[in-house]
């Protein structure tokens, strides 16, 4: 036996090198086998994931990210990354029971080696960039023109409400652009491994990712395959039901986190206002410009998935759910809430050019090319938009102040601090988002100790705030004032140490 392995051990060096040639040569063949159209493509991705990377890292070292959402995942990652409870004190609750987004996870070994606000902001640029891949796959497929299919990845990547989603703090929702994106392309080539990868991996980026790959297991079960897509059906309620019952429930006790979005009181309220005064209801959708947000998500794509709307439908119920709450960011697509509902938009457009031949389709992509460049001009975020993203430079005088004064908060040092620098001290055990935790303000689940204290309060080392004070700030802080002592101050913040009590 020992001879044996001594022989194999001795052969392994010798292995490695043939499989890592032979891996090698696979690759290799891969790469000589990509068309020049694909390598447009993969240039485009690039070039977006670079320019929205630069631009999300200027926005956040200008203090442009917040407390949410850009904070609370910043902590929590990295106490998940330094293998603790990741109960995050920006929010007052566990990572896990606000959004079962467990896709974060797969950032961990990133925080190991470079942590830093790159591997937040860096991987969504990225992720919405790969949203453009598999409407650029099923294009070269389904109408047999690499130009045209690098066209419409291309135009995918201006619609206005995925770059203000790349520019909107830090949502792991971004993630689920690529992966709906290939799952629904997948279904489309029966490509069922791909499949099934994604629509598993969708359904750890959030609790309520059911309310695309239900309808997109209901189309694969009517087009494509019944056994697969009732699979997929089953698999998407059963783990939505346990993300919300067992896990949100569980560590928050919150069984239906957003109920109260849904208007007239919740769902039998809604039906019994449909029943009884149905005008009531038409006049609710009709206000709060949800037929414009209607028109916007639309707009960009020419409609032209109208044509043909099975595919599109697939984000039908996304759409309509986004329409109905009465939380006003679901129908505005400067919030991330509208980005799952993209890639379904896009390969349905997609499949309805397909039903198109010659001048007739020339027309339709010559529609969709003017209709993404006119909406990102009407309401992109980047110039030359008409109302191009506002933000603060990092040098602005404010953020190289607040810089200054961050520098002198040691490491691990427990903090409370202005929502605006929270998401550059975000890594330590503890930190809250001023007045908390000497005045709870959006802490917890419980609204009703909202301005009561919290027991870490006689934990805080040091206070960071923005000035001058006015307000409700200035009477927290005249309430405890006598126990800290000034830092260092300039012309717009100030940084404390506790002396005492």
């Amino acid at each position: 036996m020992a001879v044996s392995l001594t022989g194999r051990l001795a052969a392994f060096p010798g292995r490695l090198r043939t499989g890592a040639g032979r891996l090698a040569r696979s690759t290799w063949a891969h790469v000589r086998g990509v068309s020049v159209w694909g390598w447009a493509m993969a240039a485009v991705v690039a070039a977006y994931a670079w320019y929205f990377t630069w631009l999300s890292l200027d926005l956040h070292h200008g203090l442009g990210t917040s407390t949410f959402d850009y904070g609370l995942y910043d902590q929590g990652v990295w106490l998940l990354s330094r293998f603790k409870a990741p109960f995050v004190t920006l929010m007052g609750r566990n990572l896990f029971g606000d959004h079962t987004s467990f896709i974060l996870v797969f950032l961990v070994p990133l925080y190991w080696v470079m942590p830093g606000a790159g591997v937040l902001l860096g991987t969504q640029s990225l992720a919405a960039a790969l949203g453009a891949v598999p409407v650029y796959l099923l294009a070269r497929a389904r109408l047999g023109s690499g130009a045209v299919a690098v066209l419409l990845g291309s135009l995918f990547l201006l619609h206005p409400a995925l770059q203000w989603t790349n520019l909107e703090d830090f949502h792991p929702d971004t993630y689920l652009v690529p992966l709906v994106g290939f799952a629904v392309w997948a279904a489309l080539e029966r490509r069922w491994r791909t499949y099934a990868v994604c629509v598993a991996l969708a359904l750890l980026v959030k609790e309520d990712v059911a309310l695309v790959t239900v309808p997109l297991g209901l189309w694969v079960a009517w087009r494509r395959d019944r056994t697969i897509g009732l699979v997929t059906v089953g698999a998407s309620i059963a783990w939505g039901l346990f993300a919300m019952l067992a896990v949100i429930g569980g560590l928050s006790g919150r069984l239906v986190p957003n109920a109260w979005r849904i208007p007239f009181g919740g769902v039998r309220g809604l039906v019994a206002e449909t029943l009884a005064r149905p005008g009531n209801v038409i006049d609710y959708l009709r206000s709060d410009g949800r037929p414009f947000y209607l028109w916007q998500m639309g707009a960009p794509f020419a409609w032209v998935f109208a044509r043909a709307p099975e595919v599109a439908a697939i984000s039908a119920l996304v759409v309509a759910t986004n329409v109905l709450s009465n939380f006003g960011y679901q129908h505005r697509i400067d919030f991330h809430y509208s980005a799952v509902a993209l890639p379904a938009l896009a390969l349905g457009t997609v499949a309805a050019l397909a039903g198109t031949t010659g001048r007739r389709r020339r027309t339709a992509v010559a529609a969709v090319a003017a209709a993404a460049l006119w909406s990102a001009y009407l309401w992109g975020p980047l110039p030359p938009a008409r109302t191009p993203v506002a933000y603060w430079a990092p040098d602005h005088p404010v953020a190289v102040s607040a810089r200054e004064l961050i520098a002198e908060v040691p490491d691990g040092a427990v903090v409370s601090a202005h929502w605006a620098v929270t998401p550059h001290l975000a890594r330590r055990e503890q930190i809250y988002s001023w007045p908390n935790p000497f005045a709870r303000s959006m802490y917890g689940t419980d609204i009703s100790l909202e301005g009561s204290p919290l027991p870490a309060a006689d934990d805080v080392a040091y206070v960071l705030l923005r000035l001058p004070l006015q307000g409700d700030d200035m009477a927290v802080w005249s309430g405890i004032a006598d126990r800290f002592s000034l830092v260092r101050a300039n012309t717009d913040w100030a940084l404390f140490a506790r002396t005492g009590g």
